[in-house]
């Protein structure tokens, strides 16, 4: 299994952003305070925000906000919102996968892996990441 740079730099921006939710933040704090490429960081924000996880406002006020309360933001929704599928075979997903003869239960293995790991980012928001006190502290979803 392959977790991409873009969605481990997501997740450390938003876990940032969380941090300190009243805040708006510039895409060069977040950077700096995450040692992370500013423009990659940069495209990676763009994403996050099509996809609702982040929301912006231009100007010498302005920066990025979460788009959802740090509780409502699982690792899951992060992923999918930068990478697509979790986990692909050759570029492709999972589900249309089939093979002949002895190798016939392999995609059933595969799928059993990325349900898994759904489960386990799915499992885990943001503010469950936090240290206690910021945003509000600990809030699993259950999932294991």
């Amino acid at each position: 299994m392959h977790i991409s740079a873009k969605a481990d730099y997501a997740m450390r921006a938003l876990l940032e952003l969380a941090r300190e939710p009243a805040r708006p933040l510039t895409c060069e704090a977040i950077a700096s305070s995450q040692e992370i490429p500013f423009r990659f960081l940069k495209s990676v924000v763009g994403e996050l925000r099509r996809a609702g996880l982040v929301r912006s406002q231009r100007g010498c006020e302005g920066g990025y906000w979460l788009g959802r309360p740090a509780e409502e933001i699982t690792l899951l929704d992060v992923a999918r919102a930068v990478d697509g599928e979790l986990i692909t075979l050759r570029g492709a997903p999972l589900d249309g996968l089939d093979y002949p003869g002895p190798a016939a239960g392999l995609p059933e293995v595969w799928r059993e892996v990325e349900a898994g790991a759904a489960a386990v980012l799915g499992g885990v928001t943001l503010r469950s990441l936090l240290p206690e006190g910021a945003a509000g502290g600990l809030a699993r979803t259950g999932a294991a």
